[in-house]
């Protein structure tokens, strides 16, 4: 059973949300929370497996939230609901630890399945979301730490990185590189592992914060 913590300082939205989830055989709710003061205290306590994060929220926004949840031993994914797909603050989201994003209009099957595919430590990462990381990448400076754990990498690693940033999913990534979906996806566990990264959207930051996308 997945379980899941509902976060969003609107009642009826938590109400509705939750609805949705306790409709499955294999989802379940087992917190709410109005703020992320209360998200991270809840997270805390019943550790849940994803986090529906809402951002704009009183007391503590869901940025912050996100950033001490996911800093906890054994952290949940945090999946970010949000009103508009380009909405400012998907950005600093992500950053900060999300590992991917719905907007609030998501039908309810798409809910569901983005919750499960989190649960299974994949990662929710569309084309729009990419180009705005490159766009907020391009004005920010190089973090040269990042540098070395990127140079681990062999050649092929970096090309299936480079892919994963332009947004290509598995299938994608295979017809591109020519091979098959099965090794893409050890080469993406390899990039994972060394660069330690949490998830492919982790990963696609610190490609772009350790000048991998320059260019």
């Amino acid at each position: 059973m997945i379980q899941v913590l509902v976060v969003d300082d609107d009642h009826l939205m938590r109400a509705g949300l939750t609805m949705i989830i306790e409709q499955t055989s294999d989802v379940a709710v087992v917190g709410e929370a109005e703020d992320g003061r209360q998200a991270v205290l809840v997270a805390r306590r019943e550790r849940p497996d994803v986090v529906l994060m809402d951002v704009r929220m009183p007391v503590v926004d869901g940025i912050e939230a996100t950033r001490e949840i996911v800093s906890l031993p054994d952290p949940p994914r945090v999946l970010i609901l949000t009103t508009f797909e380009l909405d400012e603050y998907v950005f600093n989201a992500l950053e900060a630890g999300a590992s991917g994003f719905l907007l609030k209009r998501t039908p309810p099957e798409q809910l569901i399945e983005g919750i499960r595919t989190l649960a299974a430590g994949d990662a929710l990462l569309s084309p729009s979301v990419t180009r705005r990381l490159i766009a907020e990448f391009a004005k920010r400076p190089v973090e040269r730490e990042l540098s070395p754990r990127l140079a681990e990498l062999t050649q092929r690693e970096r090309e299936v990185l480079v892919a994963m940033a332009r947004g290509l999913s598995n299938a994608e990534l295979a017809e591109e590189l020519y091979i098959s979906e099965n090794t893409v996806k050890t080469h993406v566990r390899r990039v994972l592992t060394k660069l330690g990264a949490r998830d492919r959207v982790n990963a696609v930051v610190m490609a772009y914060q350790g000048g991998l996308m320059e260019g």
